[in-house]
């Protein structure tokens, strides 16, 4: 399935602690944790039939976009996530220090 990326829109589900996005019957997700002043990404999931259309690239960033806005320092637990931060040094200032 082809998608236009641009006209996605990533939807911040507070309650649930992640973020999605809607496309048709799917929903490719990237799910947290919060506690104190980090935030730990712990999932991303996009549907097979939508891989390859950089959806999942497009909610990681919202999501670390969101940590910058919040001033929280970044657990990237989910694999997908920490490859992203380690391909785009932009966002490696977000990583919480390990003790």
């Amino acid at each position: 399935m082809k998608i236009d990326k641009n006209a996605l829109k990533v939807i911040h589900n507070k309650e649930g602690q992640r973020f999605e996005i809607h496309i048709e019957k799917h929903k490719p997700v990237l799910d947290y944790r919060l506690s104190d002043e980090t935030i730990t990404f712990t999932h991303t999931g996009v549907p097979r039939e939508l891989e390859g259309n950089g959806i999942g690239s497009l909610i990681v960033r919202a999501g670390l976009d969101y940590a910058r806005s919040q001033d929280y320092r970044v657990i990237p637990l989910c694999p997908f996530v920490a490859t992203y931060i380690q391909r785009h040094d932009e966002y490696t200032d977000l990583l919480a220090t390990k003790a």
